[in-house]
Parts: structure tokens; C-alpha cells; sequence
């Protein structure tokens, strides 16, 4: 029986790893729900509730972070309220009308618009998107490589 609880939670772990470069499925969320099932499965014979409170707090981390990455670029470029708020608001909207395309498009948008509608100059605005389009995809690194240590973190975990 523990068998298959390895293999649901190794699926659902590669689902997860998925869900970070493809950014429709919550990724590291699901990769952490793999750590609880396993756990459950198993009496938490491999790993107990510091990994739980470990994982689980940056997996919280992740989510906060992704959700500000692009807005956290745009100010770092010199976006003001307007942009950063643009730069939320297109991440948001893009991935609801435009799907992955508008999710990485979307920052960047989002952020042009913004600057522009408070009267920035083309130049400024078009940084401000620069900086939330880098900003996003920082965010998506840092998640494809959180996703990854999480999960050879677990396999060195039932594997010792």
C-alpha cells in the first residue's frame, strides 16, 4: 500500500513541477499536498511536522512572491503606485482572457498602461513594463527551482 501512495505522491509532485513552468496548476501547492498525503500514508516515518512547518511556510512564501513578483520588477524600474498596481492587475486579467500568454504578457502590460494613464512618458512607461515582465520572470524561476529542491528534498527524505 505504500507503494502507491509513493507513486500518487511522485505524480502528483511532477504535476506540481509542471504547474510551475506551466502556471495554470498551482504548483508548489501541489507539491507540498504530495508531502502531506505521503506523510499521512506512512505515520510521518520519513519526515515529521518540522519539514510540514518548513515546506509549508515556503510554500506561503512562493504564493506571496508570485503574485508580487512583476509588481516588485516594476518598482524596481521606476514604476509608480499606478504601474505597480497595472502590473497586478494585467497578471491577473491576462491569465483569466489570454491564458500563459497573458499571465507573462500581462505584468508587462498591465505596467505600460498604468504609467501611461497617469501621464508618464512612453519611455518611462515601457521601462515600467520591462521591469514587471524580469520581475515575473524571476518570480518563475525562483518557483521551477523551489519546486525542484522541494522535491529532491523529499526523495533524499525516504530514500536515507
Amino acid at each position: 500500500m505504500e507503494i502507491l501512495f509513493l507513486i500518487i505522491t511522485l505524480a502528483l509532485m511532477l504535476l506540481g513541477l509542471a504547474g510551475t513552468i506551466f502556471p495554470v496548476l498551482p504548483g508548489i501547492p501541489i507539491i507540498y499536498a504530495g508531502y502531506l498525503i505521503y506523510g499521512l500514508a506512512t505515520d510521518w516515518r520519513e519526515y515529521g511536522a518540522g519539514v510540514m512547518i518548513a515546506f509549508g511556510a515556503v510554500t506561503l512564501l512562493v504564493l506571496v512572491l508570485d503574485w508580487l513578483a512583476g509588481a516588485i520588477g516594476a518598482k524596481k524600474y521606476g514604476a509608480s503606485r499606478a504601474g505597480v498596481v497595472g502590473s497586478v492587475i494585467g497578471a491577473v486579467l491576462g491569465l483569466i482572457f489570454f491564458n500563459i500568454i497573458g499571465l507573462v504578457l500581462g505584468p508587462f502590460v498591465g505596467a505600460l498602461l498604468g504609467e501611461l494613464l497617469l501621464g508618464r512618458s512612453l519611455k518611462e512607461a515601457v521601462r515600467s513594463g520591462w521591469g514587471a515582465l524580469l520581475g515575473f520572470l524571476a518570480g518563475s524561476f525562483f518557483k521551477i527551482v523551489t519546486a525542484s529542491v522541494m522535491i529532491v528534498a523529499f526523495l533524499l527524505l525516504i530514500i536515507t
